[in-house]
């Protein structure tokens, strides 16, 4: 069997997106896959009942409880390993994570950024989107490597950037796109295992 981990920080609207899409379309069967665990480095992130809700097992590994960024990767990595992931779906998971994190589970580790990268990569995409003048918008999915969002692009969705948008309407539209570019590039990555 595939196991998926999913990391999260908050309302896992993503991670729900990808849950949902795996019932749906029967991943355990077609692909041998599965949703196993849904992690968060936060107690009080709301998706972690709608994992509960469906069978999946959670945990939380408080950054907080930590003295380091690297103390913290390598208790997240004990217990990312203790379910041997075939993927690891970082969706809304809000920690830069160390190098040796990152190489620990090269290959097997994917995230998705609102934006259609190359461009803006980091924080207020959509804000930047806007102030460059910018017709399309979007989200991109990639494999996580030590560059900040700069691993190798997976899937991409656009949307366009309409007259008197804000960050946040953009960002509404971006999010839709995002819940059927997610679960469609972890289907892919799945199907070339």
């Amino acid at each position: 069997m595939k196991n998926i981990v999913i990391l999260i920080s908050g309302g896992g609207s993503n991670m729900a997106a990808i849950v949902r899409t795996a019932q749906q379309e029967r991943w355990d069967t077609r692909l041998g896959a599965r949703v196993v665990a849904v992690m968060s480095n936060k107690a009080d992130a709301g998706g972690l009942e709608f994992a509960r809700d469906h069978g999946i097992a959670t945990a939380v590994v408080d950054h907080k409880a930590y003295a380091s960024r690297e103390a913290f990767d390598d208790a997240l990595m004990a217990q990312i390993d203790h379910y041997t992931p075939a993927l690891v779906v970082l969706a809304g998971f809000m920690r830069i994570l160390t190098p040796g994190f990152v190489n620990h589970f090269a290959g097997r580790l994917v995230n998705i950024h609102p934006s259609l990268l190359p461009a803006f990569a980091g924080l207020h995409t959509h804000q930047r989107a806007i102030d460059a003048g910018c017709k399309f918008a979007g989200a991109s999915v990639h494999l996580v490597t030590a560059d900040l969002d700069a691993g190798p692009i997976v899937e991409q969705g656009l949307v366009p950037v309409l007259p008197g948008d804000t960050a946040a309407t953009l960002a509404a539209r971006v999010l839709v796109q995002e819940h059927q570019i997610y679960p469609k590039a972890v289907r892919s990555l799945l199907e070339r295992m």
